[in-house]
Protein backbone atom coordinates (compact mmCIF):
# COMPACT_ATOMS: atom_id res chain seq x y z
CA UNK A 1 0.00 0.00 0.00
CA UNK A 2 1.17 3.46 -0.77
CA UNK A 3 -0.12 5.29 2.41
CA UNK A 4 -2.09 3.44 5.02
CA UNK A 5 -1.37 0.04 6.26
CA UNK A 6 -3.59 -2.64 8.12
CA UNK A 7 -2.66 -3.85 11.71
CA UNK A 8 -5.29 -6.46 13.45
CA UNK A 9 -7.34 -5.06 15.96
CA UNK A 10 -5.00 -7.50 19.10
CA UNK A 11 -2.03 -5.93 18.16
CA UNK A 12 -2.26 -2.36 17.06
CA UNK A 13 1.75 -1.75 16.47
CA UNK A 14 2.50 -4.62 14.17
CA UNK A 15 2.11 -4.20 10.29
CA UNK A 16 0.55 -6.82 8.76
CA UNK A 17 -0.07 -8.40 5.02
CA UNK A 18 -3.22 -7.17 3.70
CA UNK A 19 -5.04 -9.87 3.17
CA UNK A 20 -8.01 -11.19 5.14
CA UNK A 21 -8.27 -11.63 8.45
CA UNK A 22 -8.35 -15.10 9.51
CA UNK A 23 -10.22 -16.59 12.74
CA UNK A 24 -12.10 -19.97 13.85
CA UNK A 25 -15.30 -20.40 12.18
CA UNK A 26 -17.05 -20.20 15.76
CA UNK A 27 -15.71 -17.40 16.88
CA UNK A 28 -16.06 -13.23 15.93
CA UNK A 29 -13.73 -12.16 13.87
CA UNK A 30 -12.08 -8.94 14.45
CA UNK A 31 -12.86 -6.12 11.77
CA UNK A 32 -9.88 -5.00 9.70
CA UNK A 33 -8.17 -2.23 10.88
CA UNK A 34 -6.05 0.07 9.25
CA UNK A 35 -3.35 3.11 9.91
CA UNK A 36 -3.08 6.08 8.82
CA UNK A 37 0.00 6.28 6.38
CA UNK A 38 3.54 8.24 6.97
CA UNK A 39 2.06 11.41 5.02
CA UNK A 40 -1.26 11.42 7.67
CA UNK A 41 -3.58 10.77 4.29
CA UNK A 42 -5.98 7.58 3.90
CA UNK A 43 -7.02 7.66 0.58
CA UNK A 44 -10.37 5.50 -0.21
CA UNK A 45 -11.88 4.56 -3.51
CA UNK A 46 -15.26 4.23 -4.63
CA UNK A 47 -16.41 1.86 -7.50
CA UNK A 48 -19.69 1.34 -8.00
CA UNK A 49 -22.48 0.16 -10.54
CA UNK A 50 -19.92 -1.85 -12.80
CA UNK A 51 -22.36 -4.05 -14.23
CA UNK A 52 -19.85 -6.37 -15.70
CA UNK A 53 -20.75 -9.28 -18.34
CA UNK A 54 -17.87 -11.48 -19.43
CA UNK A 55 -17.48 -11.54 -22.90
CA UNK A 56 -19.50 -9.23 -23.78
CA UNK A 57 -17.90 -6.11 -25.82
CA UNK A 58 -19.89 -3.56 -24.01
CA UNK A 59 -18.15 -4.60 -20.85
CA UNK A 60 -14.92 -3.43 -22.21
CA UNK A 61 -15.62 0.05 -20.97
CA UNK A 62 -16.08 -1.10 -17.22
CA UNK A 63 -12.91 -2.99 -17.24
CA UNK A 64 -11.14 -0.59 -18.58
CA UNK A 65 -11.99 2.01 -16.08
CA UNK A 66 -11.27 -0.20 -13.16
CA UNK A 67 -7.95 -0.63 -14.71
CA UNK A 68 -6.91 2.89 -15.02
CA UNK A 69 -8.57 4.28 -11.60
CA UNK A 70 -6.65 1.81 -9.53
CA UNK A 71 -3.59 2.82 -11.69
CA UNK A 72 -3.90 6.36 -11.53
CA UNK A 73 -4.74 6.92 -7.99
CA UNK A 74 -3.03 3.91 -6.08
CA UNK A 75 -6.03 4.37 -3.07
CA UNK A 76 -5.22 2.48 0.16
CA UNK A 77 -8.73 0.95 0.34
CA UNK A 78 -11.18 0.12 -2.33
CA UNK A 79 -14.87 -0.17 -1.26
CA UNK A 80 -17.11 -1.45 -4.34
CA UNK A 81 -20.45 -0.25 -3.54
CA UNK A 82 -22.51 -3.14 -5.66
CA UNK A 83 -24.01 -4.05 -8.82
CA UNK A 84 -20.29 -5.60 -9.65
CA UNK A 85 -21.90 -8.00 -12.33
CA UNK A 86 -24.72 -8.60 -14.58
CA UNK A 87 -24.18 -11.41 -16.26
CA UNK A 88 -23.68 -15.91 -16.12
CA UNK A 89 -21.34 -17.06 -15.29
CA UNK A 90 -21.64 -15.04 -12.36
CA UNK A 91 -18.11 -16.64 -11.16
CA UNK A 92 -16.45 -15.83 -14.20
CA UNK A 93 -17.91 -12.34 -14.40
CA UNK A 94 -17.05 -11.29 -10.82
CA UNK A 95 -12.99 -12.74 -11.06
CA UNK A 96 -12.48 -10.80 -14.16
CA UNK A 97 -13.76 -7.23 -12.88
CA UNK A 98 -12.12 -7.29 -9.97
CA UNK A 99 -8.83 -8.79 -10.62
CA UNK A 100 -7.52 -5.41 -11.48
CA UNK A 101 -8.32 -4.51 -7.58
CA UNK A 102 -7.08 -8.01 -6.43
CA UNK A 103 -4.13 -8.15 -8.39
CA UNK A 104 -3.00 -5.05 -7.53
CA UNK A 105 -2.02 -5.62 -3.79
CA UNK A 106 -5.11 -2.62 -2.69
CA UNK A 107 -7.25 -3.91 0.20
CA UNK A 108 -11.00 -4.22 -1.23
CA UNK A 109 -14.06 -4.93 0.50
CA UNK A 110 -17.75 -5.02 -1.14
CA UNK A 111 -21.20 -4.01 -0.12
CA UNK A 112 -23.16 -6.00 -2.49
CA UNK A 113 -25.98 -4.42 -5.03
CA UNK A 114 -29.17 -5.23 -5.70
CA UNK A 115 -28.29 -7.65 -8.94
CA UNK A 116 -25.43 -9.10 -7.56
CA UNK A 117 -27.36 -12.21 -6.24
CA UNK A 118 -29.49 -12.71 -9.76
CA UNK A 119 -27.27 -14.45 -12.30
CA UNK A 120 -27.11 -17.99 -10.73
CA UNK A 121 -25.31 -17.60 -7.02
CA UNK A 122 -27.15 -16.96 -3.99
CA UNK A 123 -26.14 -13.48 -2.35
CA UNK A 124 -24.21 -15.61 0.38
CA UNK A 125 -22.44 -17.49 -2.70
CA UNK A 126 -21.38 -14.59 -4.12
CA UNK A 127 -19.98 -12.44 -1.09
CA UNK A 128 -18.58 -15.81 -0.49
CA UNK A 129 -16.56 -16.07 -3.74
CA UNK A 130 -15.08 -12.38 -3.87
CA UNK A 131 -14.25 -13.40 0.24
CA UNK A 132 -11.91 -15.79 -0.96
CA UNK A 133 -10.23 -13.30 -3.74
CA UNK A 134 -6.49 -11.58 -2.64
CA UNK A 135 -7.19 -8.45 -0.82
CA UNK A 136 -11.02 -8.70 0.39
CA UNK A 137 -10.77 -8.03 3.49
CA UNK A 138 -14.50 -8.06 3.93
CA UNK A 139 -15.10 -10.05 7.57
CA UNK A 140 -18.91 -11.16 7.72
CA UNK A 141 -21.32 -10.23 10.51
CA UNK A 142 -23.13 -13.68 10.86
CA UNK A 143 -26.93 -13.56 11.96
CA UNK A 144 -28.46 -10.34 10.49
CA UNK A 145 -30.03 -9.55 7.26
CA UNK A 146 -27.67 -9.40 4.37
CA UNK A 147 -24.27 -10.96 3.95
CA UNK A 148 -21.88 -7.70 3.00
CA UNK A 149 -22.32 -5.59 6.39
CA UNK A 150 -18.93 -5.15 7.49
CA UNK A 151 -16.99 -2.63 9.81
CA UNK A 152 -13.60 -1.11 9.12
CA UNK A 153 -11.77 1.43 11.55
CA UNK A 154 -8.96 3.78 10.51
CA UNK A 155 -6.33 4.27 13.45
CA UNK A 156 -3.42 6.32 14.56
CA UNK A 157 0.21 5.22 15.18
CA UNK A 158 -0.60 4.95 18.67
CA UNK A 159 -3.70 2.25 17.88
CA UNK A 160 -6.60 4.45 18.97
CA UNK A 161 -9.54 4.32 16.45
CA UNK A 162 -10.27 7.49 14.55
CA UNK A 163 -12.78 6.83 11.50
CA UNK A 164 -14.66 3.94 11.00
CA UNK A 165 -16.37 2.86 7.81
CA UNK A 166 -19.62 1.10 7.72
CA UNK A 167 -20.68 -1.16 4.67
CA UNK A 168 -24.59 -1.89 4.72
CA UNK A 169 -26.25 -4.76 2.71
CA UNK A 170 -29.22 -2.65 1.35
CA UNK A 171 -30.45 -6.19 -0.25
CA UNK A 172 -32.58 -6.92 -3.24
CA UNK A 173 -35.91 -6.58 -3.72
CA UNK A 174 -38.24 -6.90 -0.71
CA UNK A 175 -39.81 -10.23 0.63
CA UNK A 176 -40.60 -9.56 4.32
CA UNK A 177 -43.42 -7.25 3.67
CA UNK A 178 -46.29 -6.80 1.08
CA UNK A 179 -44.82 -4.19 -0.77
CA UNK A 180 -43.29 -3.75 -4.27
CA UNK A 181 -40.50 -1.84 -3.57
CA UNK A 182 -36.36 -2.34 -2.83
CA UNK A 183 -35.02 -4.22 0.08
CA UNK A 184 -34.72 -1.99 3.32
CA UNK A 185 -32.30 -2.15 6.07
CA UNK A 186 -33.59 -4.26 8.83
CA UNK A 187 -34.13 -3.93 12.51
CA UNK A 188 -31.22 -6.16 13.12
CA UNK A 189 -28.54 -4.35 11.14
CA UNK A 190 -29.73 -1.23 12.66
CA UNK A 191 -28.78 -2.23 16.02
CA UNK A 192 -25.60 -4.26 15.01
CA UNK A 193 -24.68 -0.41 13.51
CA UNK A 194 -25.82 1.28 17.07
CA UNK A 195 -24.03 -1.64 19.22
CA UNK A 196 -20.35 -1.25 17.23
CA UNK A 197 -20.88 2.52 17.49
CA UNK A 198 -21.39 2.81 21.16
CA UNK A 199 -18.61 0.13 21.28
CA UNK A 200 -16.16 2.38 19.57
CA UNK A 201 -17.72 5.53 21.23
CA UNK A 202 -16.72 3.78 24.52
CA UNK A 203 -13.09 3.29 23.46
CA UNK A 204 -12.71 6.77 22.42
CA UNK A 205 -13.81 8.39 25.33
CA UNK A 206 -17.59 8.51 25.68
CA UNK A 207 -17.32 10.70 22.46
CA UNK A 208 -18.64 9.45 19.03
CA UNK A 209 -15.79 8.09 16.75
CA UNK A 210 -16.23 9.97 12.97
CA UNK A 211 -17.61 7.61 10.40
CA UNK A 212 -18.69 7.06 6.92
CA UNK A 213 -21.39 4.84 5.58
CA UNK A 214 -21.10 2.74 1.90
CA UNK A 215 -24.39 0.74 0.43
CA UNK A 216 -25.42 0.08 -3.04
CA UNK A 217 -29.06 1.71 -2.72
CA UNK A 218 -29.58 5.19 -0.86
CA UNK A 219 -31.89 5.76 1.80
CA UNK A 220 -35.48 7.37 1.38
CA UNK A 221 -34.11 10.63 3.14
CA UNK A 222 -31.41 11.30 -0.65
CA UNK A 223 -35.64 11.59 -1.79
CA UNK A 224 -36.64 13.73 0.83
CA UNK A 225 -33.70 16.36 1.29
CA UNK A 226 -34.29 16.74 -2.76
CA UNK A 227 -37.24 17.77 -1.94
CA UNK A 228 -35.94 19.89 0.87
CA UNK A 229 -34.94 24.05 -0.33
CA UNK A 230 -32.98 23.86 2.27
CA UNK A 231 -30.09 21.93 0.80
CA UNK A 232 -27.62 22.23 -0.55
CA UNK A 233 -26.29 20.18 -3.88
CA UNK A 234 -22.76 19.72 -6.11
CA UNK A 235 -22.52 17.66 -8.71
CA UNK A 236 -24.35 15.96 -11.44
CA UNK A 237 -28.31 15.20 -10.79
CA UNK A 238 -29.38 13.26 -13.69
CA UNK A 239 -32.08 11.01 -12.11
CA UNK A 240 -34.57 11.21 -9.08
CA UNK A 241 -33.03 9.11 -6.52
CA UNK A 242 -35.00 5.72 -6.50
CA UNK A 243 -34.91 4.19 -2.77
CA UNK A 244 -37.01 1.65 -1.19
CA UNK A 245 -40.49 2.93 -0.47
CA UNK A 246 -39.70 1.70 3.26
CA UNK A 247 -38.09 4.37 5.62
CA UNK A 248 -35.94 1.86 7.93
CA UNK A 249 -34.65 4.26 10.37
CA UNK A 250 -31.59 4.13 9.44
CA UNK A 251 -30.51 7.83 8.74
CA UNK A 252 -31.60 8.63 12.16
CA UNK A 253 -30.09 6.42 14.27
CA UNK A 254 -26.99 7.75 12.48
CA UNK A 255 -27.87 11.32 13.57
CA UNK A 256 -29.03 10.25 17.12
CA UNK A 257 -25.25 8.46 17.09
CA UNK A 258 -23.71 11.45 16.25
CA UNK A 259 -20.60 9.81 14.33
CA UNK A 260 -21.38 9.46 10.24
CA UNK A 261 -20.43 12.40 8.72
CA UNK A 262 -21.72 11.20 5.20
CA UNK A 263 -23.35 8.18 3.45
CA UNK A 264 -22.06 7.36 -0.24
CA UNK A 265 -24.29 4.79 -2.34
CA UNK A 266 -25.03 3.73 -6.47
CA UNK A 267 -27.56 2.47 -7.24
CA UNK A 268 -28.74 5.29 -9.51
CA UNK A 269 -26.54 5.47 -12.48
CA UNK A 270 -26.74 9.30 -13.13
CA UNK A 271 -25.85 10.84 -10.44
CA UNK A 272 -22.92 11.72 -8.48
CA UNK A 273 -23.81 14.26 -6.51
CA UNK A 274 -23.18 15.53 -3.31
CA UNK A 275 -26.02 16.81 -1.12
CA UNK A 276 -25.25 18.29 2.90
CA UNK A 277 -28.81 18.26 4.86
CA UNK A 278 -29.75 18.11 8.39
CA UNK A 279 -25.78 18.20 8.97
CA UNK A 280 -25.28 15.08 6.83
CA UNK A 281 -23.60 14.60 3.70
CA UNK A 282 -26.02 12.54 1.31
CA UNK A 283 -23.21 10.95 -1.56
CA UNK A 284 -23.22 9.23 -4.93
CA UNK A 285 -20.27 7.39 -6.23
CA UNK A 286 -19.53 8.02 -10.15
CA UNK A 287 -20.70 5.64 -12.19
CA UNK A 288 -17.83 2.49 -13.10
CA UNK A 289 -19.78 0.72 -15.34
CA UNK A 290 -20.03 0.08 -18.83
CA UNK A 291 -22.97 -0.02 -21.48
CA UNK A 292 -24.77 -3.20 -20.55
CA UNK A 293 -27.11 -0.75 -18.88
CA UNK A 294 -28.57 2.46 -18.92
CA UNK A 295 -25.98 5.29 -18.27
CA UNK A 296 -25.87 9.15 -19.26
CA UNK A 297 -23.19 10.07 -17.09
CA UNK A 298 -20.54 9.88 -19.14
CA UNK A 299 -17.29 9.20 -19.35
CA UNK A 300 -17.06 6.78 -16.32
CA UNK A 301 -14.71 6.85 -13.07
CA UNK A 302 -15.21 7.04 -9.78
CA UNK A 303 -15.13 8.90 -6.04
CA UNK A 304 -11.93 9.66 -4.21
CA UNK A 305 -12.35 10.53 -0.74
CA UNK A 306 -9.62 11.53 1.43
CA UNK A 307 -8.85 11.48 5.10
CA UNK A 308 -6.57 13.83 7.00
CA UNK A 309 -4.96 12.41 10.36
CA UNK A 310 -6.15 15.11 12.74
CA UNK A 311 -8.52 16.73 10.63
CA UNK A 312 -12.40 16.47 11.08
CA UNK A 313 -13.06 17.39 7.56
CA UNK A 314 -12.83 15.18 4.32
CA UNK A 315 -11.89 15.98 0.62
CA UNK A 316 -13.49 13.88 -1.97
CA UNK A 317 -13.39 14.36 -5.75
CA UNK A 318 -14.62 12.38 -8.74
CA UNK A 319 -11.82 10.85 -10.99
CA UNK A 320 -13.04 10.32 -14.73
CA UNK A 321 -11.63 7.91 -16.97
CA UNK A 322 -10.35 10.39 -19.78
CA UNK A 323 -8.22 11.73 -16.29
CA UNK A 324 -10.20 14.70 -15.38
CA UNK A 325 -11.57 15.74 -11.98
CA UNK A 326 -14.05 17.04 -10.95
CA UNK A 327 -16.23 17.96 -7.74
CA UNK A 328 -13.07 18.50 -5.44
CA UNK A 329 -14.95 18.91 -2.56
CA UNK A 330 -14.12 19.49 1.26
CA UNK A 331 -16.76 18.78 3.63
CA UNK A 332 -18.04 20.70 5.04
CA UNK A 333 -15.86 23.75 3.98
CA UNK A 334 -17.54 23.53 0.22
CA UNK A 335 -21.04 23.73 1.11
CA UNK A 336 -21.07 26.99 3.44
CA UNK A 337 -23.40 29.56 1.42
CA UNK A 338 -22.66 32.73 0.79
Amino acid sequence: MTAGSMVPQMAMGAKKKTTKPEAPADVKPKYPNFTFGANGKFRIMQFTDTHYITGDARSVRALKNVQSMIATERPDLVIHTGDIIFGKPAQQCLTEILAPISESGIPFAVALGNHDDEFGMSRLEVYDYIRQMKGCINTPEKGIHGASNDLITLSSADGTVRWAFYLLDTGNRCKDIAIKTYEYLHFDQLAWYRGESLRLREGNGGKPVPSLAFMHIPLLEYTEALRDKSRYLRGNLGEEPCPSLVNSGMFVQMQEMGDIKALFSGHDHDDDYVCKWRDMFLAYGRYSGCDTVYNNLKPNGCRMIEITEGASSIRTYVRLSDGKVEQDLTLPDSFHKD
